[in-house]
């Protein structure tokens, strides 16, 4: 999730949550409003038609209604960005911080569950994050690593100290200083590697997760995934969210990750900078960063509706 300076959202807004859902019902891709000056930038759906997206302000937690558009903050932040979230089956949310490392919110009170440092070097941004049933894996922006959260029994949290290092190699070549680096991520269709984005020179990389090392998809004569973002894997079809092109681009992937065909970009008309990516029943749902636009406490933002 690619973040610098300015956000806010440029989509032409309708007057109120319910005229907004009411609206896109008629004339097409929905525009959900966002609290004004929130700054959002991931978003995650669970099994019911509500995304919870995080504030790079101050990192509170809000949480929409996907058929009214209506909506309220869930968890005030600590005051530091919130970047990437995903939603697990018991309710709670893992949080990547950016330089604070991650947290574990309870989804249904607010409360702060569990906080981790994942790293000490510097400079360092926690993006990402991707659940798998036993792990909650960070990518690191500035540094070429991905963090590992391993879940005892019963989805379990560690312990502060049990952060696990894996330090990308291979076909990885790290872009030295703030660049943004490693970004959206997700698992290859077989469950066996991770995919990782490699936002500033646009490669994708498969990544073994027991050593870190990488090789990158092949995916044809596809243009470069400059200023690639979130990854959204849905059986093996990949959506990849490029913020400032304003564009997801979709490939269909190899079972073990090795290899896509690019099959179509999507574009709107209501997309301002989308960071990222959630499906629900069919559509997916992007909020608009809106990185172009200087942040303000008046500034609008919203989420994006589109079919897949």
């Amino acid at each position: 999730m690619l973040m610098t300076g300015a956000v806010t959202a440029g989509a032409v807004l309708l007057g109120s949550p319910a005229e907004a859902a009411a609206g896109s019902a008629k004339t097409g891709p929905g525009v959900i409003p966002l609290p004004d000056g929130f700054r959002p930038e991931g978003i995650t759906i669970g099994g019911g038609p509500y995304a919870y997206l995080g504030s790079l302000g101050d990192g509170s937690i809000y949480r929409a209604d996907l058929r009214t558009g209506e909506g309220r903050i869930i968890s005030t932040g600590p005051g530091t960005p919130s970047v990437g979230l995903k939603l697990d089956g018991r309710g709670r949310l893992f949080v990547a911080g950016r330089g604070e490392g991650a947290r574990v919110v309870d989804a249904r009170t607010g409360a702060i569950l569990a906080s981790y440092r994942l790293t000490t070097a510097t400079p360092t941004f926690a993006n990402d994050v991707f659940l798998t049933p036993r792990t909650a894996w960070f990518t690191d922006s500035f540094q070429p690593a991905l963090y590992a959260l391993p879940l005892g029994r019963g989805g379990a949290l560690p312990d502060a100290d049990d952060v696990v290092r894996i330090t990308l190699s291979g076909d990885w070549s790290q872009v030295p200083g703030e660049v943004v680096n490693a970004n959206g991520i997700t698992r290859t269709s077989d469950g066996k590697a991770l995919l990782v984005v490699q936002s500033g020179v646009g490669g994708l990389h498969r990544v073994d997760p027991r050593t870190g090392v990488t090789k990158l998809v092949d995916l044809g004569d596809a243009a470069p995934l400059t200023n690639g973002d979130g990854l959204l894997l849905i059986g093996r079809t990949l959506y990849v969210v490029q913020n400032r092109q304003n564009a997801i681009d979709v490939f269909t992937l190899a079972a073990d990750g090795t290899s896509g065909v690019f099959q179509k970009r999507v574009t709107d008309p209501d997309f301002d900078v989308p960071t990222t990516v959630a499906e629900y029943n069919g559509t997916l749902y992007l909020p608009n960063a809106r990185f172009t636009t200087t942040p303000t406490p008046d500034t609008t933002y919203a989420i994006v509706a589109v079919k897949r």
